[in-house]
């Protein structure tokens, strides 16, 4: 592989992903996306994020979006989850639950613990029949044409949909819930950033 090929395929990597970002304001419901953003506005407790694999990173920077914008949020790993973490979910939390196929083995095997604590659930995928799907108050589907791998088999530009739809929820939220520059300093005091934010 010479250097024009590997600038090729990193080319084609970043038009494939870009296309499927893009392409997300033709084809993700924005009524389902209203409706969680109502849902975690009006919340009384917190969010929690689980996946697997490369949606376990996903759901780990969802957890960090919301955490910076004023949103309690927490990462529930599925392997301690059975093992009492489970625990920290209530009846006034949001789960939601990521499986780019839907019937992922370890979030399907916490769906009867989950429903039995009586929170609001929300399923993020590709797939509407799944047993995420089916389990979930709203669903969310996101689906990309196709991944850049040539195998369609790496969950890049999918991974990124994913993010890039909460990162629109997370955005409208600062809005929904008048969150200030203040607040957002209280919270991200650390880096450039936290320097932006008080001033220094």
């Amino acid at each position: 592989m010479n250097n024009q090929e590997i600038k090729d395929s990193m080319l084609n990597t970043l038009a494939i992903e870009g296309a499927a970002i893009t392409k997300l304001s033709e084809t993700v419901d924005l009524d389902v996306l209203t409706t969680l953003v109502h849902k975690i506005g009006e919340k009384k407790g917190k969010i929690v994020v689980s996946g697997c694999g490369t949606s376990g990173v996903g759901a780990k920077k969802i957890v960090h979006s919301l955490s910076c914008v004023s949103i309690p949020a927490v990462y529930l790993n599925p392997a301690d989850a059975v093992h009492g973490s489970m625990g920290i979910i209530t009846e006034d939390d949001i789960v939601i639950l990521i499986s780019k196929g839907g019937n992922t083995k370890e979030l399907v095997h916490l769906l009867d613990s989950i429903k039995a604590q009586k929170p609001y659930i929300v399923g993020v995928g590709e797939n509407e029949t799944s047993a995420i799907s089916h389990s979930a108050d709203l669903f969310i589907k996101v689906s990309v044409d196709k991944e850049p791998d040539s195998f369609n088999m790496l969950a890049t530009a999918s991974t990124l949909a994913v993010i890039s739809i909460f990162d629109a929820v997370c955005i409208a939220l600062m809005t929904y819930t008048k969150f200030t520059k203040e607040q957002f300093g209280i919270n991200h005091p650390g880096g450039a950033v936290g320097d932006r934010l008080l001033g220094k």
